[in-house]
């Protein structure tokens, strides 16, 4: 494949990377503005990101399968389109219900694009240069990450939080160009159809994360929520087994029992981003409602968490190319359990040195971790298998943080109750902020044994 396809490619995914990250870490500093638009308090505001985190937890895997079979080319320009359209409906939401609905449609393309972006990069990559190709995508990440704070401070303290979505629309057409000119058509499916699509498999999959993380999020605040929790349990233990059954199933259950490396990274990943997904969530009130700053000013000290992860992705992508992803990923992961434990100790007059130093280490930390945490899941996987490890890599990611954001809300609903963020006051989100933290450092040091154990030399 010529240079200026593999250049395209890159930039198709980079961009698409950038804008699915920008959008989220964006949106966080909108959380109380949202909150007082459509009239609900704390637990319920959550819903804005866990319906999108969800949603993509649920449909990364199918859509990895139907990738596979159908063309990812074809899944990922849909993606990005229907991305783009959700983002500008979005702006014009006149209730929660209808923003709620919005968001669950965004979640369903950019599951598309988790399911398809990586494989379709490492497919057009020579194999030596794979680490620097995923640093440069989890760098974009990362930008995204960067931007969202600043960005979105801005258009939050000058526009609201409408122009958020407006700007992502905008992007997203950026993206559909490249994707458009770029983005090689595929010869022929990678799989065949000879066995027909899984389709039992596929529903009880999505039904079984969906109720698995709905209830955990209501765990405590809904009465059904324990119920809802356990029938996603017992649907999950069902998929598993009905999947080691089906010729052609959704997901190939032995490429667990294949290799120990690809279980125990994923698992890593599982819990590196439930343990840390909702740091910025969190630090964008406490910023705004205990230490007082404007939401751009806010953003602005947000920014060096993703700036550093920024900065030192793509060489941590080079560099697990030379050295074992292992040692790389663990490293981060002990990092990032290091800072939340500092995190666990914000109070109200805590300088803003100390609020940097944590938010600093986690972006150095969560660099070290994540592109050399994907390059050794890829690199346990044979070609074939690539849209499949990439939807897998995705699912763990993205149950990790609706995971995450469900700890944080039980904790928020046993604490606050159906108290608002600003009736709660600071001495409430303080309370809160503490014995979140310190629960997600424990959550973190379980997923370091994870890290540490997936290689037996």
């Amino acid at each position: 494949m010529d240079r200026k396809t593999n250049f395209l490619v890159l930039a198709a995914v980079m961009v698409t990377a950038l804008i699915t990250s920008f959008m989220g870490n964006a949106l966080n500093l909108s959380i109380p503005d949202l909150e007082r638009t459509f009239s609900v308090n704390a637990s319920t505001v959550n819903g804005v990101v866990s319906a999108y985190t969800i949603t993509v937890a649920a449909l990364s895997l199918p859509f990895g399968k139907i990738a596979d079979v159908r063309g990812r080319r074809k899944i990922f320009i849909t993606g990005i389109a229907g991305f783009g359209l959700m983002s500008l409906m979005s702006a014009f939401s006149v209730n929660f219900i209808m923003f709620i609905a919005l968001r669950i449609l965004q979640g369903i393309f950019a599951a598309m694009l988790f399911a398809t972006n990586n494989a379709i990069l490492i497919s057009t990559c020579p194999g030596e240069r794979r680490g620097q190709a995923l640093g440069l995508s989890v760098a974009a990440t990362y930008i995204g990450l960067t931007l969202g704070p600043v960005a979105g401070g801005f258009l939050q303290g000058n526009f609201g939080w409408r122009s958020i979505f407006a700007v992502s629309a905008v992007i997203s057409i950026l993206a559909l160009i490249i994707a458009l000119r770029g983005i090689p058509v595929d010869e022929k499916a990678v799989q065949s159809l000879t066995e027909g699509p899984d389709v039992k498999g596929g529903v009880l999959y999505t039904l079984s994360i969906v109720l698995s993380l709905l209830g955990l999020t209501y765990l405590t605040s809904s009465g059904p929520g324990p119920f809802i929790l356990a029938a996603g349990i017992v649907l999950l233990v069902i998929f598993f087994i009905t999947e080691q059954k089906t010729p052609a199933p959704v997901l190939d259950t032995s490429v667990f029992t294949r290799s120990r490396t690809f279980t125990f990274s994923n698992l890593a990943a599982l819990l590196n981003y439930s343990a840390t997904y909702a740091i910025t969530y969190m630090m964008s009130i406490y910023l705004q409602l205990v230490k007082g700053f404007a939401p751009d000013a806010a953003g602005l000290i947000l920014i060096s968490m993703p700036l550093v992860q920024a900065v030192f992705s793509p060489f941590m992508g080079s560099l697990s190319d030379r050295i074992r992803p292992a040692y790389l990923a663990s490293g981060g992961m002990g990092l990032c359990a290091v800072s939340l434990l500092l995190l666990s100790r914000l109070g109200q007059d805590t300088s803003l040195a100390f609020i940097m130093a944590p938010l600093i280490i986690t972006g150095f930390g969560f660099a070290m971790f994540s592109s050399p945490n994907n390059n050794a899941i890829m690199s346990s996987v044979e070609p074939k298998d690539y849209s499949v490890a990439n939807s897998i890599i995705a699912t763990m990611r993205t149950v990790g943080q609706s995971s995450g954001l469900a700890v944080l809300n039980i904790i928020t609903g046993v604490m606050l109750g159906r108290s608002t963020l600003e009736a709660a006051g600071a001495e409430g989100i303080v309370a809160l902020d503490r014995v979140s933290f310190l629960i997600f450092a424990v959550i973190c040091v379980i997923g370091l044994f994870f890290s540490l154990a997936r290689d037996k030399n």
